[in-house]
């Protein structure tokens, strides 16, 4: 049964995670268990999800977005020490307050980093699943470094940050071409912060660049490990234009995930959600129908 989508409004939360760091959560309420939580790509926010989130839950779906540390609306972590480990535990945190209030555990979607992070808690949980399934969003263990190298890449460029939304939406277009509509400055504003020089810049925090980043290859023996041991439901939807993924890793990762079920969104590129939001929404509703 679909909700009235007039009725349908988000709420924030925080969670606050064994370190400290306040997590900004946002919550779209439904009826329907088990519910979904999303989890975003590295350099992006809650937001990236908002038209799925507001989507499934005009469907009746619970939706749970967050900002990971040091993205959108959650702390940064102070002298910018980040660590993989410290994104696993801040999503099993989110996750464990979703289950402790639903009485069943959620959907996990992850995109990208999202869905590492993902892979990671699923396939290291001892005992009782942390999800109820697992929906990896143009994810797998190994990627294809071209792909990742052009997303740091726009991530390291204007250090300098803009001196308008006008200026960031262009930059925006050179990267994203295939996108049809410039962003807007009611949707750039809660990607960008303002410094005490009145410049804009984006909402990440810069030291993300250096430890994430520096880890990130030192983890693929772990994901291959993890992914190998997840026994939940899993759904890989992969864009058909990606350049992060390709047949060859989707290959990989279905021997070494059998049971997983794999959908390609052949319009869609790495940014799946965004280029192909009607179809993205569809494929997770059916998926987490048959559960």
């Amino acid at each position: 049964m679909v909700a009235n989508p007039s009725l349908v409004t988000s709420r924030r939360e925080t969670v606050v995670s064994r370190d400290g760091i306040s997590i900004a959560v946002e919550r779209w309420p439904g009826s329907r268990r088990p519910s979904l939580v999303f989890a975003h790509g590295f350099g992006q926010t809650r937001h990236a999800w908002t038209g799925a989130a507001r989507s499934l839950a005009e469907r009746g779906f619970d939706a749970t977005t967050f900002d990971a540390r040091g993205h959108g609306e959650s702390d940064r972590v102070p002298g910018g020490d980040y660590h993989m480990e410290q994104f696993v535990a801040d999503l099993g945190a989110v996750v464990a307050r979703r289950a402790s209030e639903d009485g069943v555990a959620p959907v996990l979607v992850g995109a990208s980093m999202g869905g590492l992070l993902g892979l990671v808690v699923a396939g290291e949980s001892e005992g009782v699943a942390p999800f109820s399934a697992l929906v990896l969003v143009d994810i797998t263990p190994r990627w294809e470094t071209a792909g990742v190298e052009r997303i740091l890449g726009f991530m390291r460029a204007h250090p300098d940050g803009f001196a308008s939304y006008d200026e960031a939406a262009t930059a925006i277009e050179v990267y994203m071409p295939h996108r049809r509509e410039r962003k807007t400055e009611s949707q750039l504003k809660p990607l960008m912060r303002q410094d005490e020089t009145g410049r804009l810049r984006w909402h990440w925090d810069p030291a993300l660049l250096e430890g994430v980043v520096a880890e990130s290859e030192r983890y693929q023996p772990r994901l291959f490990a993890a992914a190998a041991r997840v026994q939940v439901p899993v759904l890989l939807l992969s864009g058909g234009r990606s350049d992060v993924v390709s047949r060859d890793t989707v290959d990989e990762f279905l021997r070494l995930v059998p049971h997983a079920r794999h959908v390609a969104l052949s319009d869609a590129t790495h940014m799946v959600a965004g280029d192909a939001n009607d179809t993205f929404t569809r494929e997770i509703a059916a998926f987490v129908e048959t559960l």
